[in-house]
């Protein structure tokens, strides 16, 4: 399976299988990350880490704490595409990372990104 990355206008495409996803939270200044899979049914979210809890952040009913982490599996259909919208308002953009590194998306206000399973 592959991600495409849509940005600036021009579409990126990386050969992976799961990602992971973060960024800091605008009012708390905390971390959120959440690990998608790609799969034939669209972009499936398999798990959300919330390092703490505040103004809409609060954990999943099921969450469990782990080494200062609350841990939850969400309950979300597969996605045909996860839209990402950068408001100036956090200190970064989005991390994505996968087992071949790293990558910052929407780090500029206004900055417009699309995830989506490639076709």
């Amino acid at each position: 399976m592959s991600l495409c990355i849509l940005a600036g206008g021009k579409t990126t495409a990386i050969a992976l299988s799961m990602f992971t996803l973060s960024w800091t939270h605008s009012v708390q200044k905390t971390e959120w990350r959440e690990t998608w899979a790609i799969t034939p049914a669209g972009l499936e979210l398999r798990q959300a880490d919330v390092k703490g809890s505040g103004a809409g952040m609060e954990p999943g009913a099921d969450a469990v704490l782990k080494d200062g982490w609350w841990v939850w599996h969400p309950v979300l259909p597969p996605q045909e595409r996860v839209s990402l919208a950068a408001s100036g308002m956090t200190p970064s953009g989005w991390r994505l990372c996968h087992d071949g590194g790293c990558v910052e998306l929407g780090t500029t206000a206004g900055d417009e990104v699309v995830l989506s399973r490639c076709p």
